[in-house]
């Protein structure tokens, strides 16, 4: 270890330079945010597992000393005094003029000599023995440096007033990569002093009320992680988007990390639910492969310290992380979010980088800061955007933002342009890095053609509050300056860009104070990509599920025709088969995890309450439609009272696509550990088939009774209602569907306009169908929802439940909050 007196005088106040293992997270005005970080986790997370990289930074105080000796902060203050950021040139002049006179003004000798001094201690660490050199001269001994054991190095900027828990400054200074040799890190130390007045960090610090004389800068030089032969990225600890506290966001991309923090490239993306991941669960909800087209490698003899080159196509379409890999970073995420919310004695989630080496094939932590968005949001006020019409789509990509935005497109491509850019337009660029920012707020939105979710510049504009789509691949082509566009980031994870002006709506409900009821209001989710934005509203769960949803949308082929991929007809659909499962050589296996993420991100987004899944309940009509369904399905005349539900989990035709349903599940349950998850039989015509089903389920690894596994029943035919005495023994609850309910009880084809008008929940005789089910599972000590329609869109039927005692309304989701109240009022009243 080598002595802080040693290389930087005789106190932590007065010290020019400080090792990483010397400071710590009390110490951001003396080394900046992203310095103390680094000693906060090798002092206190080193010992239990996490990797950081050593090395050391200069000093608040080396900053003030190198601007006061040269007499810098008399000329600044006079250079800024008619600064006016608004003011697109004038900016830029002064931005340029300050960085100029700080590089154009020399290190004071005591600084260069203990930055020297520092580097070559490091070198030491890794093998490089200064005292052999000692006889050359000092530009000899550089050339050997450069040859022999010089330790490569991150020159990184760390501001004294950088990661805050208001601000970010993401990006606002410089880095550099690969530097190598005294030299090398005295230029780069320099560069990084100058980029304190970089356009956009003067820009920022304006905007965001910080004294531009008040900060100083720190430079952390830490040894390289060999990632330029592996991988990197960026990890939340909070999901970026909706602000959902129990999933970590993991961003990997091919080579050094520059390029997904600065939104080059399109990463590969992966979310891994917290809670069970800590009990010992592998909960991977979600993993999305990124294009990865380019990475960032060291220039090895060349000109730059580094270079971006293409990624060969093999490798862009294979994901490049492993499980463990995920696995592990997501533990490590867990560890330094406790660990700073300890620290900081208030929850804190972070915001990471991390890196794998090539050599030695280890993973390493290089940055951590507080998340500075999601983490300020008003947490008693849920706010939904909600688009009132949709036209042509003209871009899609990587939301960034629950909002919408729209305005006249201006397409920039060059940052050099960008003072043609006007506020309130919609700004569409090949990626949107931290050089942008003075003109990112004047912006309705931001469309990008590269980019991840977690890239510097989506930071920036969710911290604007600026709705934006990333990685569009090729936006700046498909839309034109002038051109009137609606960017909606508000129906989930995949943004879209839509001609013209459509109207859209927002609703704020305040959160304070809602009363409880006896009567459990839960709520009916299809759509995974929603669950984590649908969570924040109070709910005690999920009603209902429906797998339809994932296997249309996510999935999108036949189970059959995945099982008997060999055997299907040569031609287009076969092709596109072959296509949409490309990453699996098991054709099945694709369905299987497809199914298992969708639930899982369900379940997670609600656990630890009860999430009730119903398993596929496809007509004969809508399963041909799916992907080379045709040839394995019969043609009905009325598919609406045919071959579905549970009449199918046992057929010889089906029973093989009902095991993937079922390894789907056990995978949620027993690898994720999300054990709240209820599976649901639907249309199930008789007690006898609901227990050929459940032996079914119990052959494919579900068994009731193990591992808390419940299993309920749709109650929605006559049969169900009059036998519900029968039904209670086979099955552990009931949940009404009163769309089917009703039409079998009036006997009418819901999906028919001729008898479309008769259709209606409230009818008596439905209503004591509803009455019956109802007493009949309380008198047999079983639990009885609702997840139909009939309680969302006729508040007098909800009441009516409610006074029949039922156990739980399932809603839609904007029918969740007004319902809530009229229980409790029902509820009072009774």
């Amino acid at each position: 270890m080598v002595l802080l007196q040693d290389v930087a005088g005789t106190s932590r106040e007065q010290a020019l330079i400080l090792w990483f293992e010397e400071v710590d997270s009390q110490d951001v005005g003396l080394v900046g945010g992203k310095n103390s970080s680094l000693g906060e986790m090798i002092q206190q997370l080193t010992p239990k597992g996490i990797n950081v990289p050593t090395g050391f930074a200069t000093t608040a105080r080396a900053f003030r000393h190198f601007i006061e000796s040269a007499g810098l902060d008399r000329k600044l203050r006079e250079l800024f005094r008619d600064l006016d950021v608004n003011d697109v040139k004038n900016l830029q002049e002064r931005g340029k003029k300050a960085r100029r006179l700080i590089l154009h003004t020399p290190f004071p000798a005591d600084l260069s000599n203990a930055i020297t001094i520092a580097y070559r201690r490091l070198c030491e660490r890794y093998g490089y023995n200064a005292c052999q050199y000692e006889h050359l001269s000092e530009e000899e001994r550089e050339q050997r440096e450069l040859h022999e054991h010089c330790v490569d190095v991150a020159v990184r900027s760390s501001a004294t007033a950088e990661d805050l828990p208001e601000a970010s400054f993401a990006g606002q200074q410089e880095t550099y990569l690969n530097v190598q040799g005294v030299k090398g890190v005295l230029d780069a130390c320099h560069k990084c002093f100058a980029s304190l007045f970089t356009d956009r960090a003067i820009s920022y610090r304006h905007h965001n009320g910080f004294d531009h004389f008040a900060v100083a800068l720190s430079v952390g030089v830490q040894k390289m992680v060999r990632s330029d032969l592996a991988t990197s990225g960026v990890m939340f600890s909070i999901d970026t988007e909706t602000g959902f506290k129990n999933a970590a966001l993991i961003t990997a991309a091919y080579g050094l990390g520059e390029n997904v923090v600065q939104g080059a490239v399109n990463p590969d993306e992966y979310l891994v639910f917290k809670p069970t991941l800590k009990e010992g669960y592998k909960p991977i909800l979600e993993k999305r492969l990124g294009t990865k087209a380019i990475k960032m490698i060291y220039d090895e003899g060349g000109t730059r310290l580094t270079k971006n080159i293409e990624v060969a196509k093999p490798e862009q379409d294979k994901f490049c992380l492993t499980d463990d890999e995920i696995l592990t970073l997501g533990r490590w995420t867990v560890q330094i979010e406790e660990h700073y919310s300890r620290v900081r004695g208030t929850y804190t989630p972070m915001d990471i980088e991390w890196a794998k080496d090539g050599i030695t094939g280890e993973l390493f932590i290089v940055q951590a800061r507080p998340e500075t968005v999601q983490s300020n949001k008003a947490a008693n006020i849920l706010k939904f955007y909600e688009l009132g019409g949709q036209s042509n789509v003209l871009a899609v990509g990587r939301s960034v933002g629950a909002a919408i935005g729209q305005g006249k497109a201006r397409v920039i491509l060059g940052v050099d342009k960008i003072n043609q850019f006007k506020p309130g337009e919609v700004l569409i660029t090949n990626r949107t890095d931290p050089d942008w920012e003075p003109i990112m707020k004047k912006a309705s939105a931001i469309v990008t053609n590269q980019g991840g979710r977690t890239c510097h510049a989506a930071i920036i504009a969710r911290e604007m509050g600026i709705p934006a789509i990333v990685g569009c691949g090729t936006a700046t082509e498909t839309i034109k300056t002038g051109q009137d566009v609606t960017v909606c980031c508000s129906e989930g994870d995949e943004g879209k860009v839509y001609e013209g002006i459509l109207p859209f709506e927002i609703r704020e409900t305040p959160l304070d104070d809602l009363p409880k009821t006896r009567t459990k209001i839960l709520m009916n989710v299809g759509n995974p990509e929603k669950a984590f934005a649908l969570s924040s509203i109070p709910c005690s769960g999920v009603g209902l599920a429906r797998l339809e949803f994932i296997i249309a949308n996510h999935i999108q082929a036949h189970p059959t025709a995945l099982l008997k991929f060999d055997e299907l007809e040569d031609g287009p659909v076969k092709d596109q088969i072959a296509e949409l499962t490309k990453h699996y050589d098991d054709k099945p296996s694709f369905f299987v995890d497809k199914l298992a993420r969708g639930i899982g991100m369900i379940a997670a987004a609600f656990y630890p309450n009860d999430v009730i899944v119903r398993m596929s309940d496809f007509k004969s009509n809508e399963y041909a439609n799916l992907l080379g369904g045709k040839p394995f399905e019969p043609k009905e005349e009325n598919p609406m009272i045919g071959w579905r539900g549970a009449s199918r989990y046992t057929d010889p035709n089906y029973r093989e696509a009902f095991a993937l349903e079922c390894r789907a599940m056990k995978i949620v349950r027993e690898e994720m550990g999300l054990t709240n998850v209820i599976p649901m039989i639907p249309f199930c015509r008789t007690p006898e088939e609901g227990e050929r089903v459940l032996e079914e389920m119990a052959k494919n690894g579900l068994q009731r009774g193990v591992n808390g596994l419940q299993v309920y029943v749709m109650c929605e035919l006559p049969s169900n209602v009059i036998l519900a005495d029968r039904f209670a023994e086979v099955f552990d609850g009931f949940s009404i569907g009163s769309n089917d309910l009703t039409q079998l009880t009036l006997g009418l084809d819901r999906d028919s306009a001729l008898v479309a008008h008769l259709f209606d929940e409230r009818n008596e005789g439905v209503k004591r169908m509803v009455k019956m089910a109802i007493e009949t599972a309380k008198a047999n000590g079983r639990k009885i929802g609702i997840c139909g329609q009939a309680p969302s869109d006729y508040p007098e039927f909800a009441r009516f439940l409610v006074e029949l005692g039922i156990d739980s309304l399932s809603l839609n989701p904007d029918s969740v909050l007004k319902t809530l109240l009229m229980v409790a009022d029902v509820e009072k009243g009774q």
